[in-house]
Parts: C-alpha cells; sequence; structure tokens
C-alpha cells in the first residue's frame, strides 16, 4: 500500500516512527503492539514523555551494540537461545486461556462428529459383510419343496 492510500494520521504516525526506530524493536519482541502505540500516540500526542524511554532505549542500545561486538559467538548461541525460550514464554503470556479452550471444545466437537460419520460407515459394512455370509450358505433356498 502505497503513503497515498493511508490515512494522514498513520502517515503522520510512520513519520513519528522513523524517529524512534527502538519502537520497532519493541513490537517485534512483543513488548508492544503497533495498535497499542499509534492509540498512545493519537491520545497523548508526540510530546508525551511516554516517547522518551523509546529514545533512551536506542541511545543504551547505541552503547550496548559497541560492547556486544567484543563476545565470543559461544556467547551469542547462549543469548540466542534465551531469546527464543523469552519468545515463547510472552506468546504464553499473552495466549488467552479462554479462547484456547473454546478453540479446543470445538475441535472435540469435530473430532467426535467425524468418529460418529465413520462408526455410522463402519456399522453399515458391518451389516453388509454379516448378510453377504447368509447369502451364501443358502444360494437357493427359495427353490425348496
Amino acid at each position: 500500500m502505497e503513503n497515498n492510500e493511508l490515512h494522514p494520521s498513520v502517515q503522520k504516525f510512520k513519520q513519528f516512527v522513523k524517529k524512534y526506530p527502538e519502537m520497532a524493536n519493541t513490537v517485534r519482541n512483543n513488548e508492544n503492539t503497533w495498535q497499542e502505540l499509534y492509540e498512545d500516540w493519537y491520545l497523548l500526542g508526540e510530546e508525551d514523555p511516554k516517547w522518551n524511554v523509546f529514545q533512551d532505549v536506542g541511545e543504551a542500545k547505541k552503547e550496548s551494540t559497541k560492547s556486544e561486538s567484543t563476545k565470543s559467538e559461544s556467547t551469542k548461541s547462549g543469548s540466542e537461545e534465551k531469546g527464543w525460550v523469552n519468545h515463547i514464554t510472552g506468546i504464553l503470556k499473552n495466549m488467552d486461556t479462554n479462547q484456547v479452550q473454546h478453540h479446543i471444545s470445538n475441535l472435540s466437537e469435530a473430532i467426535g462428529a467425524i468418529q460418529g460419520v465413520l462408526l455410522q460407515f463402519q456399522g453399515d459394512n458391518a451389516k453388509n459383510t454379516e448378510e453377504k455370509p447368509a447369502e451364501r450358505q443358502h444360494p437357493f433356498a427359495f427353490r425348496k419343496d
């Protein structure tokens, strides 16, 4: 979607986000959503002290990237594992347990319905197989004198 098609307030928010690139990292780390940030920006404005946190974090991050460049590869792999665990933990925290339970119950009902249909077809096959041997035992039963 081009910028020309976006609402003017969304265009202004995109320009605002360019001033504070750390905001994108908080969204990637599941700390905030774009919707939350947009609503806060829309309600609080650009001059709110809340946005200073993103500016301070950006400056601190620049300093930390200089120190991180001296770390070894083994330390990076350990932090990647912690990052993965933190990512999964964040996903689990954001889950709505009621919604998950609802989906599980729907899935259970669907599986039950499928099992019922399969049992009906298997029941028909069982009846057909029982009748066929009976016909084979007395193929000329109607010709008795």
